[in-house]
């Protein structure tokens, strides 16, 4: 099939992720940014100021989300706002196409794809009602050391010593950027939610004969725990209401800032295979840090972030300013500092966004759609069943699409007695 024209881009929020996208947009074909909508009215402009600059598109704040789709000179929408905010945002975009106000090629969603399986089993049922094409943007398993190393370790080792038997993932940083992360009921959870989307998908991409689609690797059981092990200590808490306000009581509302996760799968073939994820808002270095593993017979791979091509020094003599123009969710300006040169390229954004603008050019699903988004959501459902009850549970468990986790109902708190609204 021929592939459209160029296509005209419009975002849905206008924060921390939907300017990194933005960054991106330098290395991406076929695509203009055209407008961004945000409730936030001066961060939108200031969103569409940004891909003004960089030269990505000719961009402006929006109305509404219906008015981008009204909009002829837009035909993809990417969901990068709050997570409590999704389905809304979708039954909006979904409500002006199927009145015959407007057309969408397509629409790609931020990870996680909704803050629990209902919600998003909801995004999949109103992107197949009005018949777009739908991608799930998680960036980490477009990441070019994440996709080379993958390609390498099953060409070469495979290929001579059998599949991969063992992924490893994890992400760590000190803390999310806005209030709205903390807050179990409108993010979903806690960094289980927040993170553990990245760490179990890159983990399961890892697994994946290359030959074979994702259903070649079927769940059979998870174990989870979660932890609140710095942020509800006290002097932290106070920290979190001083910064954010009462919204964000640590204290009696805690989300957790620790969680690990065991997926047990099964290949095709009825070969065990098991992935292993770790993710943290308690981390203390000098910022992001994604790392991942592949073992398997005879043979292994390792990425890490912050084993960077560039490092700078900076002695104690030397005034300095806090920011991240070193590293995402940066902790010090002074030391031995590793530097990412161009942190969209190497989290996998540039990768990921040409991948579905040229799918969506093409009139193809992309290779991460809004079906993988729900399968990644149930999954970290079953992670907090089984970290609720304290054991391991079969997959699906059962009333997997029903369950919202204690987390998100306010039920949840390791330093006190559970607290009922």
């Amino acid at each position: 099939m021929a592939a459209r024209r160029s296509l005209g881009i419009g975002f849905v929020g206008s924060g921390f992720i939907t300017r990194f996208h933005i960054r991106s947009w330098a290395a991406v074909r076929g695509a203009d940014i055209r407008g961004v909508w945000s409730p936030n009215r001066a961060s939108a402009e200031s969103a569409a100021a940004l891909a003004n600059d960089l030269d990505v598109g000719d961009a402006r704040a929006c109305e509404s989300i219906a008015a981008m789709v009204e909009d002829e000179g837009i035909d993809a929408i990417w969901i990068c706002g709050r997570n409590d905010h999704r389905v809304a945002n979708m039954e909006e975009i979904a409500g002006a196409v199927s009145s015959g106000r407007g057309h969408l090629v397509g629409v790609a969603c931020e990870k996680p794809l909704a803050r629990n399986a209902a919600e998003a089993l909801r995004m999949v049922e109103l992107a197949r009602e009005i018949d777009v094409l739908d991608g799930y943007l998680e960036n980490q398993v477009f990441s070019p050391a994440v996709v080379r190393g993958r390609e390498l370790a099953w060409e070469r080792g495979a290929r001579a010593a059998g599949r991969p038997y063992l992924a490893r993932a994890a992400e760590e940083h000190s803390g999310p950027h806005n209030a709205w992360f903390w807050q179990g009921d409108l993010q979903g959870g806690g960094v289980l939610n927040d993170m553990m989307c990245h760490s179990v998908e890159a983990a399961r991409f890892l697994l994946t004969d290359p030959d074979k689609p994702r259903s070649s690797l079927t769940p059979r059981r998870v174990n989870a725990q979660i932890h609140c092990l710095k942020w509800q200590r006290p002097e932290y808490a106070e920290r979190l209401r001083q910064q954010y306000g009462d919204t964000v009581d640590y204290a009696r509302r805690p989300a957790e800032d620790f969680a690990r996760a065991m997926v047990e799968y099964e290949d095709d073939a009825g070969t065990p295979l098991v992935i292993e994820a770790t993710t943290s808002w308690s981390y203390v270095g000098a910022g992001l840090r994604l790392s991942m593993e592949l073992l398997g017979p005879e043979y292994s791979m390792r990425a890490n972030s912050l084993d960077t091509d560039l490092e700078l020094f900076f002695s104690r003599d030397l005034a300095q300013h806090s920011g991240e123009d070193l590293i995402e969710k940066q902790n010090a300006e002074m030391g031995l500092m590793p530097v990412l040169p161009n942190e969209p390229v190497a989290y996998g954004y540039d990768a990921e966004n040409r991948h579905m603008v040229e799918s969506f050019r093409r009139g193809e699903r992309p290779r991460e759609t809004f079906e993988d988004g729900l399968e990644v959501t149930r999954l970290l459902m079953a992670a907090y069943m089984s970290a609720e009850q304290g054991r391991t549970v079969g997959y699906p468990p059962e009333g997997l699409d029903e369950f919202v986790p204690a987390v998100a109902r306010g039920e949840w708190n390791p330093g006190g007695a559970v607290r009922h609204p």
